[in-house]
């Protein structure tokens, strides 16, 4: 059932979710770091075949799973290979998955690899990297490290993926819809869609072993295979969550950790989402605040009365959703493109361009950022972003009951009433895991306070939407590390927000473990 053309997300999955991803949706971001180490000290000696393989690195014209992914990585300066992982760590020499990688070789003598994951779940590292090029290439930190992304299992250019609806099938709205919740209203619905993702990547095993636990693993797999006796990381977003699980379960084998729009380690998935939901609220206000300013704003001149202009503008949709080269243009588009237009400041004006244009039916420009958000390619390719996002979570967050995903959506509601219209808070949910083939694995709160770890440096965006600064600084402190604050309105601050006080603040860390003083501050 994979469908052929499916293609990940760039730099905005920072956490995308990614934008996509974040979790006004469920998406981008969330928790599952375990409070207790995994076993790491039972299972190394296991691995050794996994430790002892060799990375034969070489073009990347085998990586790309599409047309937009061989342009992107043709450029000579990439290079480009697979290691292989055991699907079931429980079960080491039974299958296997290959995790892609895709590196800059650092432009001076290497002293090791610096290990990147943008975010979701759902982002492709290897994209990253390659959308970020010119970026890497002008930073001081590639002339001493290899810059290497990698495809978390399921993802990308990694195999067996993780492929749930065809691209067809999410043009034609037939996957399940995303608001505050999933709209699923059936155990029905909830079978369905854990039969179709178990259909469509390969069986039940791939998907009882997406989730975070299991990609930690992997990550030191990969680490081994690199070369490098300790780990330098950079986490955007979920990726974050990645990086802390990584240094709490292999300590000894952490050299530097860069957590970039942080998680909160102290929050249970369910105020996650509350909070995550909140921050988006708050930034929507400011959206409104800055519509105001002009005398035609669509969303009024009053600010507090936004809310209320944006449901009339967007409820005639539930009965009639106007249609765009035979696509239907939902009330779940249409939030899931002003959620991803929130991720940064530099996108407002396009939401409210697009709220303007729908006021007249004209749904085109919204189409558009429900595409963006989507990681849909102008030929009609989606990334898998959505599809492995349920995987993960359905896998680290605790399965919730039809009660308690109704009542989440009611919550939602209530924190962040630009979402709270009949569709998304009046109706009776059901948990997108509730049939999954396995109970999640992840603990909830994913982290308590830990010792012995090197030192980290955590970046946290007072605006950021997607993982609100209180995430930051609670991750900062349960970790013993080092926090950056940078004020501002976006998710990501490190080489995505143009700032060199950020940058050099980071570039310092990862190459002379000199963390920045407690009270340094930058801005965007």
């Amino acid at each position: 059932m994979r469908s052929h053309h499916r293609r990940q997300h760039g730099p905005k999955s920072l956490a995308i979710g990614i934008a996509a991803t974040a979790c006004a949706a469920p998406l981008l971001l969330a928790a599952c770091a375990p409070t207790s180490p995994l076993p790491a000290s039972d299972t190394d000696a296991t691995l050794g075949a996994y430790h002892e393989q060799e990375v034969d690195w070489a073009g990347c014209e085998d990586t790309a799973t599409n047309a937009a992914d061989a342009e992107l990585f043709a450029n000579p300066a990439l290079e480009c290979a697979s290691v292989e992982v055991p699907i079931d760590y429980d079960e080491p020499d039974g299958e296997r998955a290959h995790i892609a990688l895709l590196r800059l070789p650092a432009t001076g003598e290497s002293e090791g690899s610096l290990l990147i994951n943008p975010g979701g779940p759902g982002g492709s590292g290897t994209d990253f990297v390659a959308m970020t090029l010119p970026l890497w290439q002008a930073s001081p930190v590639a002339e001493r490290f290899d810059i290497v992304g990698f495809d978390p299992r399921g993802i990308g250019a990694s195999t067996p993926a993780i492929d749930c609806y065809t691209d067809e099938e999410y043009d034609a709205g037939t996957a399940p819809g995303f608001g505050v919740v999933y709209d699923i209203t059936s155990a029905e619905q909830a079978t369905e869609l854990a039969d179709r993702c178990a259909e469509g990547s390969g069986g039940a095993a791939n998907l009882v072993n997406a989730g975070s636990k299991s990609v930690v693993q992997d990550m030191d797999i990969i680490r081994e295979v690199l070369g490098d006796e300790k780990l330098t990381y950079l986490g955007y977003s979920y990726g974050t969550q990645l990086g802390a699980m990584y240094a709490t379960t292999y300590p000894e084998k952490v050299r530097a950790v860069v957590l970039d729009g942080a998680i909160a380690p102290d929050l249970t998935a369910w105020e996650m989402r509350v909070s995550q939901s909140a921050s988006f609220q708050a930034r929507f206000n400011d959206l409104a605040t800055l519509c105001a300013e002009s005398p035609d704003c669509v969303l009024g001149a009053d600010p507090a009365a936004a809310n209320d202009r944006l449901h009339e503008i967007v409820r005639p949709l539930v009965e009639t959703p106007p249609t765009i080269d035979g696509r239907e243009v939902s009330v779940w588009d249409v939030y899931l493109g002003i959620t991803g237009g929130l991720y940064s400041e530099a996108s407002w004006p396009a939401i409210i361009s697009a709220l303007t244009a729908l006021e007249t039916g004209d749904a085109d420009e919204m189409l558009t950022l429900r595409d963006t958000f989507f990681s849909r390619t102008a030929d009609g390719a989606y990334g898998l972003d959505f599809d492995t996002n349920i995987a993960v979570r359905c896998m680290d967050w605790p399965r919730l009951t039809p009660e308690e995903t109704t009542a989440l959506a009611t919550k939602i509601g209530e924190v962040a009433p630009m979402f709270d219209i009949d569709v998304f808070t009046s109706g009776s949910y059901h948990s997108e895991c509730e049939a999954w083939p396995a109970p999640p694995t992840g603990d909830d709160p994913w982290l308590a306070d830990v010792d012995g770890i090197p030192e980290t440096l955590v970046v946290s965006v007072t605006g950021d939407p997607a993982t609100p600064h209180e995430g930051g600084i609670a991750l900062a402190e349960a970790l013993g590390g080092s926090l950056l604050t940078v004020d501002g309105k976006q998710h990501g601050a490190y080489l995505l927000g143009g700032s060199e006080c950020v940058n050099d603040a980071v570039n310092e860390y990862l190459l002379d473990l000199e963390s920045p003083p407690a009270d340094a501050r930058c801005s965007l």
